[in-house]
C-alpha cells in the first residue's frame, strides 16, 4: 500500500511540475508547435542532445512544423536568418540561459559567463589578444607545426615504402603508391600541439609522438600529482555531456550526474580537462621566461580599474582558449579533407589556384599574406563551415525585459530563444535547391548581403568568437599547405562523413589516400 501511495505521490508531482507550467504557460507559447513532449518535458531535447544527434533533429523538427518550433517548455527554436540579428545583437539585452552553467570549471570564463558586467570586463581583458595585428605574431608558429605535419606524414610514405610501418595510427602504402590513413587523428595532434605553444609556450608534443595524450593535474597545485589522459578523448567527452546537462533543468543536474553512469563520466572529463589547463599553465608560469604568447598576453591584460586576472581566472580563460583552438580548428580541418577528398573537381580547381600562386616556391607551408587573398580557397572553408557547422546547435538566449519581436512573433520576457546555425545553413531561399550539395562556386552566386546576414560559423554580436581571426588564420595556411602538398581521395568514397555532436560537431574518422603531388 505504501508503494503505491508513494508511486502515485510521484506521478502527482511529476505532473505537477510538468503540466501547470503548460496550462498556464506564462510565456504564451502553448500555440508555437513542435515534439509533443517538448511541450511538457525538458527530457525530449535531453534525449535528443545525449543522443549526439541535436543539431540534425531540430533540423528534422523544422522542417517538419516550420521555422518557429518549441524545443522544450520554455526554449523556442527559430530558424530564420533575419532573427540572427535581434537574438544575438549588440543592445539587445538579451543574456546566456543557465545552459551556459554546465560548462564551468576551475571558475566562469569568457564563453561560459552569464553576467553582462562580467563578461565586458572579460572582453576588455582578452579582446585585443586577438585583433588581426597580434594574430600575425602567432603566424611562426603555426607555420612551425603545419611544417611538423607534412614532415611526419612525408616519413611515414617512406616507412611505409620500406615495410617498416604497420600500426592503424602510421597508416600502409596501398593502392595507387597511396598512403592510407585516418586523417582526423593527426589533425586533432596538429590542433592540439599548435594551441599548446600559443596557449601555454609548449606543444604537448601530440605530433611527433603521433599519440593522443598530455599531462592532467589532479591537485589545485598543479605540481604534486600529474597524469597522463588521452586529451582529445577528454575533450569529446567534456563536450558531449556539458551539451546534454546544460538542457536538463538546473535542479535535476546533481542526481543525474550521480545517478547515471554515462553523466558521471562525464562530470570526471570536466574535471580532467581543467587538470590540463592547470598542469600546462604551472608548467609555463614556473618557466619564468617571458615569450610572446597568449598566457603572456592574457598576464598584461587589466580592465578599467587597472586590475590583471588572478591565478584561478588566468587558468580558466587559458582552458577557454585551449578548448576553442583544438576542437574548432580540428574539426574543420577535417571536414575540408574530407568534402576535398570526396569532392574530386573542386579539389583539382583548388590545387589550380594554389600552384598558380606558389609555383615551384621551395618552402612548403604557406604564408597567411599570400593565402588570405585566394578567393577559392576561402570559398572552399566557408563552404564546409556552412555544410559543417562548428556549432549547429542553436545557442540560447533569454528575452530581456519589454519582450522581443524574433521571426514575426513578439516574445515575453524570460522566455529562451535560439536560432539554429544547422539549419539557416540549409535555408534554400538563402544558398539555392542544392543546400545539401558541397559547392564552393555558390559562394561567387548567392547574393552576398544575404550571406552576410546568414553564415554563422562564429556566431554573432558580443558574444562571438573572439579567436575568429586566429582561427581564419590557422585554416587557411593548414588547407593551402596540406593541399599544395598532398592530393586526397576517400577510402570509401560513398561513406559519409560520420560524427556526433556535443556542444560542436565532431568527425568519427575520416580515413584517407594520401599522395605526394609534383609540384
Amino acid at each position: 500500500m505504501n508503494a503505491v501511495f508513494l508511486a502515485g505521490g510521484a506521478l502527482a508531482i511529476f505532473l505537477l511540475v510538468h503540466l501547470v507550467p503548460w496550462l498556464f504557460d506564462v510565456h504564451g507559447i502553448r500555440s508555437v508547435p513542435g515534439p509533443f513532449l517538448a511541450a511538457f518535458s525538458d527530457l525530449w531535447l535531453g534525449r535528443v542532445a545525449a543522443a549526439g544527434y541535436r543539431s540534425e533533429i531540430v533540423h528534422d523538427v523544422h522542417q517538419q512544423y516550420g521555422p518557429i518550433v518549441r524545443i522544450a517548455p520554455n526554449h523556442i527554436s527559430i530558424a530564420d536568418p533575419t532573427a540572427l540579428q535581434v537574438i544575438y545583437a549588440h543592445g539587445n539585452g538579451t543574456l546566456k540561459s543557465d545552459f551556459y552553467d554546465a560548462f564551468v570549471s576551475i571558475e566562469r570564463g569568457l564563453f561560459n559567463t552569464r553576467d553582462r558586467a562580467q563578461h565586458a570586463r572579460k572582453r576588455k581583458i582578452v579582446s585585443h589578444i586577438f585583433s588581426q595585428k597580434s594574430v600575425l605574431e602567432f603566424e611562426p608558429h603555426v607555420r612551425e607545426y603545419v611544417k611538423t605535419l607534412l614532415h611526419e606524414w612525408e616519413g611515414l610514405f617512406k616507412k611505409a615504402a620500406q615495410g617498416l610501418s604497420g600500426t592503424e595510427g602510421e597508416g600502409w602504402l596501398g593502392r595507387d603508391g597511396r598512403l592510407w590513413l585516418d586523417c582526423l587523428p593527426w589533425f586533432n595532434y596538429l590542433a592540439f600541439d599548435i594551441i599548446g605553444d600559443l596557449a601555454f609556450g609548449r606543444p604537448f608534443g601530440m605530433l611527433v609522438a603521433a599519440r593522443d595524450a598530455a599531462d592532467v593535474a589532479l591537485t589545485d597545485d598543479g605540481k604534486s600529482k600529474l597524469v597522463s589522459f588521452p586529451a582529445v578523448k577528454i575533450l569529446n567527452e567534456r563536450g558531449e555531456f556539458s551539451a546534454s546537462m546544460g538542457v536538463l533543468p538546473p535542479w535535476c543536474r546533481p542526481y543525474v550526474k550521480k545517478l547515471i553512469p554515462w553523466y558521471r563520466r562525464g562530470g570526471a572529463a570536466v574535471s580532467h580537462l581543467a587538470g590540463i589547463a592547470i598542469a600546462a599553465v604551472t608548467k609555463r608560469l614556473d618557466q619564468g621566461d617571458y615569450r610572446v604568447d597568449l598566457l603572456s598576453k592574457l598576464q598584461e591584460g587589466k580592465d578599467d580599474d587597472g586590475n590583471p586576472m588572478g591565478r584561478a581566472e588566468l587558468t580558466a580563460e587559458a582552458l577557454t582558449q585551449l578548448i576553442a583552438g583544438s576542437d574548432t580548428t580540428s574539426n574543420s580541418s577535417c571536414a575540408i579533407a574530407y568534402y576535398l577528398a570526396a569532392n574530386q573537381a573542386v579539389q583539382a580547381k583548388l590545387h589550380k589556384e594554389l600552384d598558380e600562386v606558389f609555383g615551384s616556391e621551395d618552402d612548403p607551408v604557406a604564408t597567411f599574406d599570400i593565402v588570405k587573398r585566394l578567393p577559392y580557397i576561402e570559398a572552399v572553408i566557408n563552404e564546409t563551415l556552412r555544410i559543417h557547422s562548428t556549432s549547429g546547435i542553436g545557442l540560447p538566449r533569454i528575452v530581456p525585459s519589454g519582450g522581443l519581436m524574433a521571426g514575426g512573433r513578439f516574445f515575453t520576457e524570460g522566455t529562451i530563444l535560439s536560432v539554429p546555425s544547422y539549419t539557416i545553413h540549409r535555408d534554400p531561399a538563402i544558398w539555392g535547391q542544392d543546400v545539401d550539395a558541397f559547392r564552393p562556386e555558390r559562394w561567387f552566386e548567392c547574393n552576398a548581403e544575404a550571406i552576410q546576414r546568414t553564415f554563422n560559423p562564429f556566431s554573432y554580436g558580443p558574444r562571438a568568437c573572439v579567436g575568429r581571426n586566429l582561427a581564419s588564420m590557422e585554416l587557411l595556411i593548414i588547407v593551402a599547405s596540406v593541399f599544395r602538398r598532398f592530393h586526397f581521395v576517400l577510402e570509401e568514397p560513398e561513406k559519409k562523413l560520420e560524427m556526433r555532436e556535443g556542444f560542436l560537431r565532431k568527425p568519427l574518422a575520416c580515413k584517407v589516400g594520401i599522395k605526394v603531388r609534383d609540384v
